[in-house]
């Protein structure tokens, strides 16, 4: 499968070694161009391009970059993308830590919820909650005892088949969290955050999160 993925971080870069190693053609963009992507084109067979680029090359497009980056990215940046288009955010709200306020999810948006109204294109939402050292390396064959499952949140049934498979081929459980509304239960500072939990755990941890958000995950 051609997936393309804009945000060459932590979470862009183990994402793009793991798919590579599972056969996809993998198309990464950062922010500084591809030039600056030679050394992870060299060594995952990945190619560099531009952001627009990785945008109408994928069947599947993973956003991967900082929460108040969203908003520098093209307007028109999937402008002629095939509804069929599968788009992921991975990104989390850190208002005090690294994002400043962000008004729509301030008011009461869930985070994936307004990156959705910023790229006018509905998502899903999925490796969020999941450290870049684990995404990279604990990654085991299905049916493994305690093999780590990750949530995926949205509205369309289809496109979350279609991610919960490429989840399974990198190594990991899935688990269908829900609407994009209800992607509040796998935000920060919730149990699923940063957990690694198996099946049942992710299904029981969603299960109890509350849509509160504590203030010190709410801007100063």
């Amino acid at each position: 499968m051609d997936i393309g993925i804009i945000g060459a971080g932590h979470i862009g870069g183990s994402l793009t070694r793991r798919l590579t190693a599972a056969g996809h053609t993998v198309f990464i963009a950062n922010s500084r161009g591809p030039d600056t992507l030679a050394d992870i084109a060299e060594e995952t067979g990945a190619k560099a391009v531009t952001a627009r680029e990785a945008a109408q090359s994928g069947e599947i497009v993973i956003v991967t970059i900082p929460q108040n980056r969203i908003p520098d990215l093209p307007k028109d940046l999937f402008n002629g993308v095939d509804s069929s288009v599968v788009v992921v955010d991975t990104g989390n709200y850190y208002p005090r830590q690294r994002d400043g306020k962000i008004a729509g999810i301030e008011e009461g948006l869930a985070e994936s919820q307004w990156v959705e109204k910023q790229l006018g294109k509905p998502v899903l939402k999925a490796f969020n909650n999941i450290n870049w050292k684990n995404l990279l390396n604990d990654g085991k064959p299905a049916g493994t005892p305690g093999r780590i499952a990750l949530p995926v949140s949205g509205n369309d049934a289809n496109a979350k088949a279609k991610l919960i498979r490429i989840i399974d081929e990198i190594g990991f459980d899935a688990v269908d969290a829900g609407n994009l509304s209800e992607s509040w239960r796998q935000q920060p500072d919730t149990p699923v955050y940063g957990t690694n939990l198996d099946l049942e755990g992710v299904r029981r941890a969603l299960s109890e999160a509350s849509p509160m958000r504590k203030p010190e995950w709410l801007a100063e």
